[in-house]
C-alpha cells in the first residue's frame, strides 16, 4: 500500500464540513465547519455551530468598545474551535479593506484584526458578519487522513445565507439539506465489500 500524497486530497477551503456520525470527538462531533484555509501546510477553519454563552455586545464590552445598540451586538458569539480561544474571528461579507484578511470565496473574508471589531461597533463595519472566538485546526495531512476516513461530508458553498441568516442550531440540518442528504439515513460505520 503506498502512502498518499497531498495530491490525492484537492484543497476543501471555502467549503462546508459535515462531522460523520462516527466523528466522536467533543470538539467536532455533531458540526458544521468553514474551511478558510486547506494546503499542504495544515487547514483552518470555524465551527458554525456552537454558540457560545457570549453575545457580540458584552465580548465589545469585554474589549472596551461601545456598540451604536444596533442589533449585530445581540447575536452569540460561536466557540470556533479548541485553537486560540482567546482570539476573536470575524467571518464577513463583503470582503473590505481590514489589517488581517483572508479572503476565502468571491466576496467572503475571515479577519483576526480589531479594526474590523471597532468599525462594527459603531456601525462601519461589514453588512453581515460573525464573531468566533478560537478556531479549528489540523496539521499537514491531518485533515486529508480524516476525509479519507470518511470523518467528513464536503459541501460547496454556493450561498452564504447558512452563515448569516440561519440560527446556529440550525445549521447542521440546512448544510445536509444542501447536500440533499436526510442525517438519519447516515450509518457511523463503513465498510469493503
Amino acid at each position: 500500500m503506498s502512502a498518499q500524497t497531498d495530491a490525492d486530497f484537492p484543497s476543501v477551503a471555502g467549503q462546508l464540513l459535515i462531522a460523520m456520525p462516527s466523528l466522536i470527538d467533543p470538539h467536532f462531533g455533531g458540526s458544521v465547519v468553514f474551511v478558510a484555509d486547506h494546503s499542504p501546510k495544515g487547514a483552518m477553519g470555524i465551527v458554525l455551530n456552537r454558540p457560545s454563552d457570549m453575545s457580540v455586545g458584552t465580548l465589545f464590552n469585554r474589549i472596551d468598545l461601545q456598540t451604536d445598540n444596533h442589533p449585530l451586538g445581540e447575536q452569540m458569539v460561536l466557540v470556533g474551535g479548541p485553537v486560540q480561544t482567546d482570539r476573536g474571528f470575524v467571518l464577513h461579507e463583503p470582503v473590505g479593506h481590514w489589517s488581517s484578511t483572508l479572503m476565502v470565496i468571491q466576496g467572503l473574508g475571515l479577519t483576526s484584526s480589531r479594526d474590523i471589531l471597532e468599525a462594527s461597533a459603531k456601525g462601519k463595519g461589514p453588512k453581515r458578519f460573525l464573531v468566533a472566538l478560537g478556531y479549528s485546526g489540523w496539521s499537514p495531512g491531518q485533515l486529508d487522513s480524516e476525509l479519507g476516513a470518511n470523518a467528513w461530508l464536503t459541501v460547496p458553498v454556493h450561498d452564504t445565507a447558512l452563515f448569516f441568516e440561519t440560527p446556529p442550531e440550525d445549521r447542521l440540518g440546512a448544510a445536509f439539506r444542501m447536500l440533499g442528504v436526510d442525517p438519519a439515513n447516515l450509518s457511523g460505520a463503513f465498510g469493503r465489500a
